[in-house]
């Protein structure tokens, strides 16, 4: 389904009424206009007497939606100059696409048809087509939702989830509640899935977590909703309280689990969001969690995986038990989509991180403007410099660097009826954190396992673990974080020290690409507040 079929199947009655009604009194039908926010008048094609209606896109709450703009409110129509004038209270999202229905001056159109008044023939013949044809698009929207987890309903739920081999739960099944409890030594947040098997203290009665949940940083313990599993039904998910102590597989930060409380049998049947959460995560589960699995998937996703720090990996590449990380190469923007596939891939309960060889860097700029009509276009030049610069940071290959020249040249290219001047304030980069193996003193590993223990703990029993993990170990490892660590000595001057104020604003510098003999990628970190507007004079 692309743009153009999502619109046509999503479109409402009054919008088809309109259509239909002004098409039959020989009136031009949807005019596509291209919206630009620098602008505030747009011209029509032909001549007009009146706008029945415009229609477009605009963004509400992150997403971009369908809407019906409202006449002398959004817009006015300049019966001397043909056009439409935007009034700056609802807009059309920014280069997108506006309809416009507007009638022809009269004496212009061949229709015999004139009245399209409430009531006359022609505007009940139009209403009843209308109604037809938009039962139809809802007809058509339906079976399209009905063929996907996320938006099927009822019975075509049960249909999409029968593939995994999955039957709602009915009110045969029990449900309750078991609570979390927090490893001491485990800081941070602590996610639970859905889906995650539990069982009882002997085995004899099978569980799942219904919905995800998460352990804030300073929360000790948590209740999760279960449900019977699906051999478990009836009377067979019935337990005391206390008797569910047991997780299938281990989830890291997480101690013991108990339930309070007996299980009872459910209220009502399992419903559509508890059912799309379980199929989710019977998905994720499917041969996956292993070593060889994150590495295929990885493979797949056609990038290399250079290292991997796991438990049972020698001493200078092992990690804590339930966490691994995955150091990559691969360009910044598959990045999200690389690390979206590994998180997909782990087990349940472990903890994935993935890094990779990046270079950010944030300038920041005072751009002198021209020709621009409207607030809102100034807002527009920013996110053009943004897109410019983005662009071209794309287009380098790991190891290449950037010079202030070239990024001068792309931000004056990127709207030079607009652009005046451009000049640096600043110019900050960051590189991956990959770990420093052997950097930190043993009197330093020994002060943080200090630091980092428990007041509560009077055995101190992780200080006693960490230190002898620190004997056992030849040499302390520090893994990567995934954080990103601050280094400006990767912006040179011409003489390939460190580039001096004059430099940056001159833009006579360079951003480093290699570390070593390393190449890493670099990846712009900017956002519209790091660039100042000043009006050419």
């Amino acid at each position: 389904m692309d743009e153009k079929t999502a619109t046509l199947i999503n479109r409402p009655y009054l919008q088809i009424v309109d259509d239909i009604l002004v098409s039959m009194v020989g009136g031009v039908v949807n005019e596509p206009i291209i919206f630009d926010l620098k602008l505030d008048h747009y011209p029509l094609s032909e001549p007009g007497s009146e706008i029945r209606g415009i229609t477009g896109k605009v963004r509400q709450n992150g997403a971009v939606v369908d809407h019906t703009f409202q006449k002398e409110i959004d817009f006015v129509f300049d019966d001397d100059t043909n056009e439409v004038i935007w009034q700056g209270v609802t807009l059309p999202e920014d280069e997108s696409i506006f309809y416009v229905d507007y009638f022809r001056p009269e004496g212009t159109s061949r229709s015999p048809l004139t009245d399209i008044n409430v009531g006359s023939v022609a505007r009940t013949l139009g209403e009843a087509i209308g109604r037809e044809i938009a039962t139809v698009y809802e007809q058509i929207n339906q079976a399209y939702r009905a063929g996907f987890v996320d938006t099927a309903t009822d019975k075509s739920l049960d249909l999409v989830v029968a593939i995994l081999g999955l039957k709602r739960f009915t009110k045969d099944f029990a449900t309750g509640q078991v609570t979390f409890f927090r490893d001491p030594a485990v800081p941070g947040n602590i996610n639970i899935p859905e889906g995650v098997l539990l069982a009882t203290t002997k085995g004899e009665a099978l569980f799942q977590t219904t919905q995800l949940r998460t352990l804030q940083q300073g929360q000790t313990r948590i209740d999760v909703p279960i449900r019977a599993a699906d051999e478990f039904g009836g009377e067979a998910g019935i337990v005391a309280g206390g008797a569910i102590t047991e997780m299938a597989r281990p989830l890291a930060g997480i101690s013991r689990i108990t339930n309070f409380d007996p299980t009872i049998l459910a209220a009502e049947d399992e419903s559509d969001s508890e059912l799309r959460a379980r199929a989710k995560a019977a998905l994720r589960g499917l041969g996956k969690g292993t070593i060889a699995a994150l590495d295929n998937a990885i493979f797949e996703a056609r990038e290399t995986l250079i290292e991997i720090w796991d438990p049972n990996g020698p001493p200078a590449k092992r990690s804590d038990v339930g966490e691994v990380v995955l150091l990559v190469e691969t360009e910044p923007e598959r990045f999200e989509s690389l690390n979206a596939v590994v998180q997909e891939t782990r087990a349940a309960g472990i903890q994935a991180t993935v890094v990779a060889r990046y270079i950010f860097y944030k300038p920041r700029l005072i751009v002198s403007y021209k020709n621009i009509q409207t607030g809102t276009g100034k807002e527009k030049l920013k996110e053009e410099i943004i897109a410019a610069l983005q662009a071209y940071t794309d287009s380098l290959s790991g190891g290449d660097s950037a010079t202030g020249e070239a990024l001068l040249k792309t931000i004056k290219e990127a709207a030079e009826d607009n652009i005046d001047e451009v000049q640096f304030a600043d110019l900050i980069t960051w590189q991956s954190n990959l770990g420093q193996p052997g950097t930190e003193s043993l009197v330093d590993e020994i002060l943080n396992a200090v630091a980092l223990a428990p007041a509560d703990d009077p055995e101190q029993k992780i200080i006693k673990k960490k230190l002898t993990d620190l004997v056992t170990l030849e040499t302390p490892t520090l893994l990567p974080s995934g954080s990103r660590d601050p280094n400006r000595d990767l912006v040179v001057g011409e003489s390939g020290a460190r580039a001096t104020p004059e430099e940056l604003a001159s833009g006579t510098f360079t951003i480093l690409a290699k570390i070593g003999e390393d190449p890493w990628f670099l990846v712009l970190d900017m956002e519209p507040a790091d660039i100042k507007l000043e009006e050419a004079g």
